[in-house]
């Protein structure tokens, strides 16, 4: 196996001291007064012999990685993917590159992707929290390393976030459902403690309250694959027969109630109306197309990196942790127009 070159490998070969290569590597070679005719023989002969220096132990010289660390729910669902490209690209373009990693929601997995990235040294870290996460952020930001949760928050933490209003979004969406003429309404969702899923609960449950209706409300495991869900939800459709509309939670939750309602033959909108969480082109292109509540994909991530770098900016003055709570917009289509 062919060595791997080091600093002093190049300092050996140039005649010159490691502490000039070192210096010239790092970008100082303007402080330390180094000439610019020692500097291009320097890069020159990197980019000859194709010197790359070892990432980690310049991150433990310079106590920057210029690595940000993405822990998601999932990066193979179209939401959680079109934010980590936004969050992505205006990383790059100010300096830092991204790790993407899925949780699952899960616990104990989170936790170790945040002890490799500890031991990485990334410089910042961009979450949405699982359950059970609170000590283990709380030790993040008590080490004063630049911590952004979102899409969910952790209740009597003080860190940066950035939500939607979840409570407001899906309360709306049912109130226009009432309009429309529907009183019995589901709402199928996650089985979770989750800010998120919470405030949509409590939004659902606001307004049928408001109404004098009588709440139809299905939890689902969230790890469960697509065909148990199916199964779930087929039970719950037909144990509830009178339902004249449903409201999913969650796009996934939305695309396994569509596939549960062509199996067992109700008509979109003339027998059930739908509404889904989390806008998806499938919604789109299905036929009838599918009423969504939209979150603002390009704000999310822009707030998102902005908090960060703005904590990763060593000139930046200490400040109050910001909570960021942006609106969502509810997208009317075919599935939930007209009354029954």
């Amino acid at each position: 196996m062919k060595k791997r070159l080091s600093i002093l490998d190049i300092a050996n070969s140039l005649d010159i001291s490691s502490t000039t290569v070192s210096f010239i590597l790092n970008g100082k070679a303007k402080e330390k007064r180094i000439s610019d005719k020692l500097v291009e023989k320097v890069e020159k002969y990197v980019e000859d012999v194709g010197f790359r220096p070892n990432s980690l132990a310049r991150s433990l010289r310079t106590g920057k990685s210029n690595i940000i660390g993405l822990m998601v729910e999932s990066i193979s669902n179209p939401f959680f993917a079109n934010i980590a490209r936004l969050i992505e690209n205006k990383a790059y373009n100010n300096g830092y590159k991204i790790i993407y990693s899925s949780t699952d929601n899960d616990t104990t997995r989170t936790r170790e992707l945040i002890r490799m990235f500890r031991e990485r040294h990334v410089d910042g870290y961009i979450i949405s929290p699982p359950e059970g996460i609170v000590d283990d952020i709380a030790s993040l930001v008590s080490a004063g390393v630049p911590v952004v949760l979102f899409d969910r928050y952790l209740p009597g933490l003080d860190v940066d976030s950035v939500t939607i209003d979840n409570f407001e979004s899906t309360y709306k969406a049912v109130k226009d459902l009432i309009r429309s003429g529907r009183r019995n309404i589901g709402f199928i969702t996650v089985d979770s403690l989750q800010t998120q899923m919470q405030d949509r609960l409590a939004g659902y449950e606001k307004a049928i309250e408001e109404h004098g209706l009588a709440p139809h409300v299905k939890e689902v495991d969230f790890n469960q694959i697509p065909e148990k869900v199916i199964r779930h939800l087929t039970a719950f459709f037909r144990k509830e027969k009178d339902l004249d509309s449903i409201v999913f939670a969650t796009n996934y939750l939305g695309i396994s109630g569509l596939k549960t309602i062509r199996n067992i033959g109700l008509n979109i909108p003339g027998d059930i109306s739908v509404i889904a969480f989390d806008d998806h082109d499938l919604f789109e292109l299905h036929n009838p197309s599918i009423t969504a509540i939209s979150q603002p994909v390009d704000e999310i991530a822009d707030a998102v990196i902005n908090l960060l770098l703005n904590k990763l900016n060593k000139g930046s003055k200490p400040r109050k942790e910001q909570n960021v709570v942006l609106p969502a917009h509810l997208i009317v289509r075919d599935s939930s127009k007209g009354a029954k």
